[in-house]
């Protein structure tokens, strides 16, 4: 007899603008929003004759932003987490998804389209990741903080219309790690460092393109260039498309791309696919 059972969860703020109530309060300098997804997937099998593996795997995803605009100031603070676990077979629960990412852009609104901006972030993990051999055996390879990037900026943002967002910058970045320094240990002295700090210039653009009504797509593209070595673009690229199926319907896709050579000389890939109910908080 096979048992199976699949159910998705997801939880989302609305992505997508409604009219406000003619009789509804002024609105403030802040603005809000969250969308949370919560997947879950398990099956199980017993005497099955055609074979297969039991399998348990759940994923989490919470995206926040709080944006504030009063006369020429304006403050942008974004908070993205991830985090996924799985288990097939006799192996133990394994990590699929870890992310936790922190920004806050401080902006001077002195002409339509370009400003001076002031930018911090953070970027790290919730917990110890490994990789697994063709044995299965693990080798723990991060943890939290473990490393953590630490970015400050300042430079101009060009802001065209209101979908797309661009800046340039000279910025600070900080590798911070304790037991896994290969992140920001340079190889050419013997002495292991276990702090890098970096200067060089900041490349962000955000694109964020209503391409339906029950459409929306958003891109992130940073580039870190350090003065040190001009020739080691470290880039980072996030895109997010939201499609809003039905009344309680909503597919969230996801695809990242990594490439520095500091880490590894290969492009790194995450795709991710989130189906499920949807609800509207108000």
């Amino acid at each position: 007899m096979k048992k199976g059972f699949v159910c998705f969860l997801l939880i989302s703020r609305s992505l997508f603008a409604q009219d406000a109530a003619p009789d509804s309060a002024p609105a403030g300098p802040w603005k809000h929003s969250v969308v949370g997804a919560l997947t879950t997937n398990q099956v199980s099998f017993s005497n099955w004759a055609q074979g297969g593996e039991n399998a348990l795997s759940w994923a989490s995803l919470l995206d926040g932003k709080s944006d504030y605009q009063k006369n020429k100031l304006n403050v942008t603070n974004t908070f993205k987490a991830a985090y996924g676990r799985t288990k097939l077979g006799d192996q133990g629960m394994r990590k699929t998804d870890d992310r936790l990412e922190l920004e806050s852009v401080l902006v001077r609104k002195t002409s339509p389209t370009l400003n001076p901006y002031m930018a911090a972030s953070l970027k790290t993990q919730f917990d110890r990741g490994y990789v697994y051999d063709a044995n299965g055996l693990s080798n723990a390879v991060s943890d939290f903080f473990d490393p953590g990037y630490l970015t400050q900026a300042m430079g101009v943002r060009y802001e065209p219309n209101q979908r797309i967002k661009t800046r340039l910058g000279v910025a600070l970045r900080e590798v911070l790690t304790r037991q896994f320094p290969h992140y920001a240990d340079n190889p050419e002295t013997a002495k292991i460092e276990k702090i890098l700090v970096q200067g060089g210039l900041e490349s962000v653009t955000n694109i964020d393109l209503k391409l339906a009504e029950n459409m929306l797509f958003t891109s992130a593209i940073e580039l870190f260039d350090p003065f040190s070595r001009l020739d080691e673009v470290a880039v980072r690229n996030n895109n997010t498309l939201t499609i809003k199926a039905s009344k309680w319907v909503t597919v969230i896709m996801n695809l990242q791309l990594i490439q520095e050579k500091r880490i590894t000389p290969r492009t790194q890939l995450k795709e991710s696919l989130a189906i499920g109910l949807s609800y509207t908080f108000i």
